[in-house]
């Protein structure tokens, strides 16, 4: 991992780490090819010319540079996770209710070419 990502995810806050780590795995898990790079001041994963901005808040985590046509079935059946244009808020507390299939749908609508 890049330096200034690896420091980025050294200062996360000890009550978000797990669901940054769930997301980063599964993100790897994924993708294992993806990129690893510090975009916008957040850790931003990179499959061939697809991007996804992960950043670590006060709630928890948010997805940014989704595409909304292809994550349509995902915002459907979260649309509480919307918060703004273009953001996906998930809250550390959420986190449990979201199984790893759902943010697969979610990265897929991402990260696949």
């Amino acid at each position: 991992m890049d330096a200034a990502v690896q420091r980025y995810v050294d200062g996360i806050a000890p009550e978000h780490r797990p669901l940054f780590d769930r997301v980063h795995g599964l993100i790897l898990r994924t993708y294992p090819e993806a990129g690893v790079v510090l975009s916008y001041g957040m850790p931003t994963y990179r499959v061939g010319g697809r991007k996804l901005h992960v950043g670590v808040w006060q709630h928890g985590v948010s997805f940014y540079g989704w595409d909304k046509d292809r994550a349509a079935g995902f915002l459907a059946r979260h649309p509480d996770l919307v918060s703004g244009k273009g953001t996906i808020r998930l809250r550390s507390r959420q986190a449990a209710d979201l199984s790893d299939e759902e943010l697969g749908d979610l990265l897929h609508a991402s990260l696949d070419a």
